[in-house]
């Protein structure tokens, strides 16, 4: 049973592992309830909102963190972009997925529009935003060519993201290059490829 001072917390965990693993859509009160060990009328003592306050609560959690988290891992390679975007893998293959597509494709729409509005924009500010800064500080510094500096950042983040669905057996078994390696080393390799270009060095775009 919980005990009143820890238990919004323990409610947000379960609740963010269930939003998590199966979507807004496909979760019940009752399922996180069952998770926690109590009745399902007791969450309207943490949440009076229910479901949608709690994935709300759960959502902006997660993406505050992933704000702290990359700003300050990204400030703390250097101005240097290669090491900053290695960074930023770092943080976000440390941290369970957002699943950015499913959150925009499916659950934003599940919930009230004011609130799906606000929670896309704080995706932006969170998660795309810090990236496109860096890429757009090495533009100015003359280290990257002038590029859409947002699209980059989105592109990077879906790249990097998706990296969460490789299949540990990648990194386990068979002949595979990537065979006792881990996620991280492919997110390395893969900003280094896109830092790099895949065109020879004396082709033409």
């Amino acid at each position: 049973m919980l005990s009143v001072p820890d238990s919004k917390d323990r409610v947000l965990i379960a609740a963010d592992r269930l939003f998590m693993e199966r979507g807004y859509k496909a979760v019940t009160l009752r399922d996180i309830a069952n998770v926690l060990g109590i009745k399902h009328a007791s969450l309207y003592y943490h949440a009076p909102g229910g479901k949608e306050q709690l994935f709300i609560e759960v959502t902006e959690r997660n993406l505050n963190a992933h704000r702290a988290g990359l700003t300050a891992s990204m400030a703390a390679a250097g101005a240097d972009l290669r090491a900053e975007l290695h960074a930023a893998a770092g943080w976000l293959l440390s941290q369970p997925p957002m699943d950015l597509l499913r959150m925009t494709l499916s659950d934003l729409h599940e919930i009230a529009p004011d609130q799906a509005q606000r929670l896309g924009k704080l995706v932006q500010e969170s998660m795309l935003d810090p990236l496109s800064r860096v890429l757009g500080a090495a533009q100015t510094r003359g280290e990257i060519a002038p590029v859409d500096s947002g699209a980059v950042a989105g592109g990077l983040l879906a790249m990097l993201e998706g990296l969460h669905a490789v299949p540990d057996i990648v990194f386990l078994y068979g002949e595979s290059p990537w065979r006792g390696k881990s996620r991280l080393h492919m997110a390395h390799y893969l900003v280094d490829v896109l830092l790099k270009g895949l065109l020879p060095r004396n082709s033409e775009p």
